[in-house]
């Protein structure tokens, strides 16, 4: 079913650091010429050129307990594998440079987050229930924040990034190979989501006067986005296009009603229910509210074998799902961020990095040979 919602339906260091760390080889100070959207970074910003790649990503992404996050299905390396297969693919030359962003700040996340939940992550049990790994409650919190938070801030920041690049540098698209933190809103995390860079993203890009007024989230993970969704109710700027799994969690009946447009899918549906359900609905919403920026969540757990997702989609069915999105985007001149967002098959990094290679065959990554 795809579901038309209008807005009166609503169906080492213990802690983190307040700033951004200056090792971060590509930052620079911003100044009062740059765009307003710059300005909304405190302290460093990154340089963004036309001439350089899209990709946001660094080393730093990739999650190590000593081998804990074994316990949790999330492949805790898919950046770093997807970087990987990128740079056999040919898409990323050894003389080309993928942005490398900068740890999200405390004040940044301040902007969102409620100061109780983010002091709230100085214990590791309540990380432990995030993280889903029960042992990581007897981890010493010095070592849950290097080890799991801190790589997590980094792929925040590179939500952020992602979204400036789409908009300031000219192509109109950047892939941030990590985020999509789609279960976490302002005073709650869960299901691997411990910071709310959707909304964080959302908040930038409404408040930093660049003519963003209408922002699509197009959440194509195979569970319900409830965290932005709780954080942006009756924020009439924003709308939402959700195509999930209804059966598994989070069956977040409040969030729902933040979902402009619910497209609920039964468990092992296929590519050609899942294709055809998304043109449409994609479509529709597209031709409502005519957005001027995408953010695209676009989750691997639909793929068939998923252990959580429980849908039957194939790696072709991905590809496919990917392109609709990019070449709605393209076709419209509409800046697209993608996250990665879940994905719990080993797999995974293949097929996105396949999709990503496929879209730039298919010449729907501009600028990029």
């Amino acid at each position: 079913m795809c579901t038309g919602l209008n807005a009166g339906s609503r169906s080492d260091r213990c802690s983190m650091s307040d700033s951004t760390s200056t090792e971060d080889e590509d930052e620079e100070e911003t100044t009062s010429s740059e765009p307003a959207i710059a300005a909304l970074r405190r302290g460093h910003t990154v340089r963004i050129s036309r001439d350089r790649l899209p990709i946001v990503y660094r080393r730093e992404y990739s999650v190590r307990f000593c081998g804990l996050q074994k316990l949790h299905p999330f492949d805790a390396a898919k950046g770093a594998n997807i970087y990987r297969l990128l740079k056999a693919g040919g898409l990323i030359s050894p003389d080309s440079t993928v942005y490398t962003p900068p740890e999200v700040t405390l004040d940044e996340l301040l902007d969102v987050h409620t100061k109780r939940y983010i002091e709230s992550l100085k214990w590791s049990l309540n990380v432990a229930k995030i993280a889903e790994i029960p042992p990581l409650m007897f981890v010493p919190n010095c070592f849950v924040q290097r080890s799991y938070l801190r790589p997590m801030r980094y792929q925040t920041g590179g939500t952020l990034l992602a979204a400036r690049i789409a908009l300031q540098s000219g192509l109109g698209w950047a892939i941030n190979l990590g985020g999509g933190f789609h279960h976490c809103s302002a005073d709650r995390g869960g299901g691997f989501c411990p910071y709310a860079d959707i909304t964080l993203t959302v908040r930038m890009l409404l408040a930093g006067g660049t003519g963003i007024e209408r922002i699509l989230i197009i959440d194509l993970d195979a569970h319900q986005g409830n965290g932005y969704a709780r954080d942006l109710m009756g924020d009439a700027s924003v709308y939402i296009l959700d195509m999930y799994n209804y059966q598994i969690y989070p069956r977040d009946h409040q969030a729902k009603l933040a979902i402009r447009r619910a497209v609920e899918l039964k468990p092992h549906t296929d590519d050609e229910e899942y294709i055809g359900k998304l043109k449409r609905c994609l479509e529709q919403s597209l031709a409502e509210f005519q957005p001027n920026f995408i953010i695209y969540n676009a989750g691997t757990d639909v793929l068939k074998g998923d252990p959580l997702g429980l849908l039957d989609i194939t790696p072709e069915g991905v590809m496919e799902r990917d392109e609709i999105v990019f070449r709605a985007a393209l076709q419209r001149a509409i800046p697209l961020a993608m996250l990665m967002s879940g994905g719990y098959l080993r797999s995974s990094a293949r097929v996105i990095a396949n999709s990503i290679l496929n879209l730039r065959d298919k010449a729907l990554l501009p600028m990029v040979q």
